[in-house]
């Protein structure tokens, strides 16, 4: 496993990381037997970054990597939470909270769902409109002073509010969807980060799926397959979209892989601080998804998989218009929709 360092100054970890979020519901029942192996086969292949959230199945998720790393040692994982995003008991999301109070509350409640005694990167999961981004940091400061905390991130916002933060206490990442059709983060976001010396955690590297070809069928929303209320996922913007990889698999075939690994391998092409998360809820994707870091992609490379997906080809936003209004990083840059 090649390893990577978290921020400038930060903890290492492997250069790829395992995304949890899709082991609690969120693309449809998942099998938590084959979950649990699918972590214990990233931990024997040397992956030391999980990522969580505490609304992830509200707390099913936190509790499922307490399962699976129950018993080793905890020095050996680096886990990191988000917080914030509130839901109801239908699941459905029903707003943000990141007041200092709810800070320590949720913190609370992660700390005794992952059966651990701090955690190594805490980050609301957005930013909250109605709070200021000085006051969540500053009480995850407190957190971090108190011991419970080990690391801050932040999660989907925009340069402004990261040097915001950064003003009150050192930001080690920022988590944020990238992929090769997901790049609006390329013009303000990530030289804010080189210059700040932040790591960028990229989450959605395959775009849900849509890299992979793994689409959600029209029966999936009824199965609880989030990706079905995305308008990326629908109709004449589907349609577009798969033309539109179709374009890599030429690519991907002389290079003697698939096309999930070529957008994945394009992730790992933009700088060791940049440190994907791979979705995978079994043990087959995460193999695929590992064989990755050998590969090595020439300039000339790069500029071909760009040439055949553009920047802002892509056909309808990652998220649907509610869930896009409350992104800090898509508000403040007024990115187009068509480069989301």
């Amino acid at each position: 496993m090649q390893i990577h360092r978290l921020g400038k100054n930060g903890p290492e970890v492997s250069a790829i990381g395992l995304g949890c979020m899709g082991m609690s519901g969120t693309y449809g029942a998942a099998d938590e037997k084959e979950s649990l192996a699918t972590i214990h086969a990233a931990i024997e292949a040397g992956v030391t970054l999980f990522d969580t959230g505490d609304f992830y199945g509200m707390g099913h998720n936190e509790m499922l990597l307490q399962k699976a790393l129950v018993g080793r040692p905890r020095e050996r994982f680096f886990i990191g939470v988000k917080f914030g995003g509130m839901r109801g008991p239908n699941g459905a999301f029903i707003g943000l909270d990141a007041r200092p109070v709810a800070v320590k509350n949720f913190l609370a409640y992660s700390l005794r769902r992952l059966g651990t005694d701090y955690v190594d990167l805490y980050q609301p999961a957005r930013v909250d409109p109605s709070v200021p981004i000085e006051d969540t940091v500053g009480a995850i400061s407190e957190m971090v002073k108190a011991g419970y905390v080990r690391h801050i991130g932040l999660s989907e916002a925009s340069a402004e509010t990261i040097r915001r933060a950064s003003a009150v206490h050192p930001i080690s990442a920022l988590q944020i969807e990238y992929s090769l059709v997901s790049r609006s983060a390329e013009s303000e976001i990530i030289p804010t980060l080189r210059e700040l010396g932040i790591s960028l955690v990229a989450y959605g590297v395959f775009s849900r799926g849509l890299l992979t070809g793994h689409m959600p069928s029209p029966e999936s929303a009824l199965r609880g397959d989030i990706r079905a209320h995305f308008p990326r996922f629908q109709g004449e913007n589907l349609a577009r979209n798969q033309k539109l990889i179709s374009r890599l698999q030429d690519i991907a075939t002389k290079k003697g892989i698939n096309v999930a690994q070529l957008a994945l391998a394009w992730v790992l092409s933009k700088g060791k601080e940049i440190i994907p998360l791979v979705g995978a809820r079994h043990r087959q994707q995460l193999k695929d998804a590992l064989e990755t870091l050998p590969i090595s992609l020439s300039s000339d490379e790069i500029a071909t998989i760009e040439r055949a997906v553009p920047l802002g080809s892509v056909a309808g936003d990652r998220y649907a218009a509610e869930q896009m209004a409350v992104l800090d990083s898509e508000r403040r840059m007024g990115a187009a929709g068509s480069s989301r």
